[in-house]
């Protein structure tokens, strides 16, 4: 599959954002890449990389914009940057989303308790390579921790790059901990602090954080993507955007002509802004519970 990202506007900045092309042709990330890019007996999935492994931007899927592209979230009018949480820099794999998939905030689940977030669901990538910010990537999922952040159920799918030198060892979770030793604990532990340098207290978790297997992380997967399904069918009244140029039954399919004049509502791609946010350089020693 031949995707492109189109930049515009200057990284670290509140106008900042990459739009996707397949093909040539204008697509959201959200609703035009196909969650699954292998349906055989081991499914292989596709991954929109938000985050790359070791940075602080706080990057994600724009769900409430034309098109959907990446931006940086933001607070009070200010880019969002997670912060150094010792003894970790940033990232610590590279994070993203899977695409067709949605957490419905109007579906309480079972297993939690809790209703979903609103966002397609996370992934943290654990494979060697350092990914680019707005990559899509093939990948082989493992297993999944459900975090509990603020109310909500907020999974947290752990997939390994399809072409990573280690991806054929891996066929489940207890391999992740066979091959990287430590590695779940640590995303335990990053998952639970990250937030407490901005304020807030440690995150919570089903299951009292215990990590689920591949066969209920695919299965997790699979739910997301039947309410995806009745988001993009306009059965489902929420604030995201469905604008689509490839699903041609949804009721806000798009034509190239209008998904060109929403990309160039946008700024022109410019260099870099310098960051000056003390979150990219400062590190903080959260005391922990575990």
């Amino acid at each position: 599959m031949d995707y492109k990202v189109v930049h515009r506007g200057a990284p670290n900045t509140l106008d900042y954002r990459i739009f996707y092309q397949k093909d040539g042709k204008l697509i959201s990330p959200f609703h035009d890449i196909p969650w699954l890019a292998s349906d055989s007996e081991e499914k292989i999935y596709n991954m929109v990389v938000e985050v790359p492994r070791w940075t602080n931007s706080k990057m994600e899927i724009a769900t409430q914009e034309p098109l959907n592209p990446i931006k940086q979230d933001t607070k009070k009018g200010k880019l969002r940057y997670v912060a150094n949480s010792y003894p970790f820099k940033g990232y610590i794999w590279n994070y993203g989303a899977i695409p067709q998939t949605w957490e419905d905030p109007g579906h309480e689940d079972a297993r939690t308790n809790c209703k979903g977030d609103n966002d397609p669901i996370d992934v943290c990538e654990i494979g060697s390579r350092v990914c680019n910010r707005g990559d899509i990537i093939q990948v082989k999922v493992l297993g999944v921790l459900a975090m509990i952040d603020e109310g909500e159920t907020d999974w947290k799918v752990i997939a390994i790059d399809v072409n990573d030198p280690q991806a054929k060892d891996m066929k489940d979770l207890s391999d992740v901990e066979k091959y990287k030793p430590g590695y779940l604990k640590d995303t335990r532990k990053w998952f639970r602090i990250y937030k407490v340098p901005d304020g807030k207290p440690l995150n919570t978790f089903a299951f009292n954080g215990e990590f689920k297997d591949r066969k209920y992380a695919e299965d997790v997967i699979a739910e997301t993507h039947h309410y995806w399904d009745k988001l993009i069918a306009n059965t489902a009244a929420n604030n995201l955007d469905r604008t689509t140029t490839t699903v041609e039954g949804s009721p806000t399919f798009v034509s190239q002509k209008d998904a060109e004049a929403i990309v160039a509502k946008t700024p022109e791609q410019a260099p870099p802004v310098v960051v000056t946010d003390e979150k990219t350089t400062k590190w903080h020693y959260v005391e922990d519970i575990e």
